[in-house]
């Protein structure tokens, strides 16, 4: 049997091509998602929100928002199924578009493609080229359901790319999990079915969880430390009621003892007044 052989993948491109200007043309429609790519994509906006919030960052976690970088050529650009962008611009909350070229605009830090039924050659043979053009710190493409096309190198469940100090914008992991986030310091964990977790570990032991998971858990916990404590409490009525028991049986015990007596000394006596 041969050997796999291992390919190392390596970007560095300029961005105001003529390629750039001529295929990489935001388009004018969203383009339709199926339901298992919908709800992947929700969950793991949810995870990064949940992220955010407890980590206590200046971060914007977006769906399907364009990053334009050409000042000159505004319609070149790429919309990211996800993306977080660290720290986050101005108005984050009205923004539209990612104009790298306005003051507080920055690339974002990590961006998450998922492959669709309709569009994987799009995932595998060209997308990583617009996030090293435009300076993504990190890609996920995501391939849970195994859409990718063997011609160019897939399936892959997992491929990440990461930017080099150098610029260069490197593929470092192309196949199953987990793989390291440098940027969200975590792990990627494809999981069975059409889905990935992110978790702190690369076991998988502390899976992160959105806030409607955290909050879920915590009800969980609190009700369950409330049964514990409704079954100490039984148990502590349960042995009070044993001990009352107990005593209440040897009250009885010393009660029958102590008529006996009586009833013995009675005899007793009754006996005597016969004989004399």
């Amino acid at each position: 049997m041969s050997e796999a052989r291992v390919i190392e993948l390596h970007y560095r491109l300029d961005p105001g091509t003529d390629r750039a200007l001529e295929t990489w043309v935001l388009p004018e429609v969203p383009v339709p998602e199926s339901q298992p790519h919908d709800r992947m994509l929700d969950h793991l906006k949810a995870l990064l929100f949940a992220w955010v919030a407890r980590t206590s960052r200046s971060a914007m976690v977006a769906r399907n928002l364009a990053v334009r970088w050409l000042e000159k050529h505004p319609q070149v650009g790429i919309d990211p199924d996800l993306c977080l962008v660290e720290p986050a611009p101005p108005r984050a909350e009205e923004l539209e578009s990612l104009c790298l070229w306005r003051r507080g605009h920055r690339a974002p830090r990590l961006c998450i493609e998922v492959v669709s039924r309709n569009h994987p050659y799009k995932d595998y043979g060209e997308v990583h080229e617009r996030y090293a053009a435009c300076g993504v710190e990190e890609l996920w493409v995501l391939d849970p359901r195994r859409l990718g096309p063997k011609k160019l190198g897939g399936p892959a469940p997992l491929q990440i790319w990461r930017r080099e100090p150098t610029g260069v914008f490197v593929r470092v992991h192309h196949g199953g999990g987990p793989a390291r986030s440098e940027v969200l310091d975590a792990w990627v964990h494809p999981v069975s079915g059409a889905s990935m977790r992110i978790a702190d570990d690369k076991a998988g032991l502390s899976m992160w969880l959105t806030q409607e998971e955290a909050e879920r858990a915590e009800k969980e916990v609190a009700l369950a430390a409330r049964e514990a404590e409704r079954v100490q409490k039984e148990a502590a009525l349960a042995a009070q009621e044993a001990e009352r028991a107990e005593k209440e049986a040897e009250r009885a015990e010393k009660e029958a003892e102590r008529a006996q007596r009586l009833e013995l000394e009675r005899r007793v006596k009754e006996l005597e007044r016969r004989f004399k």
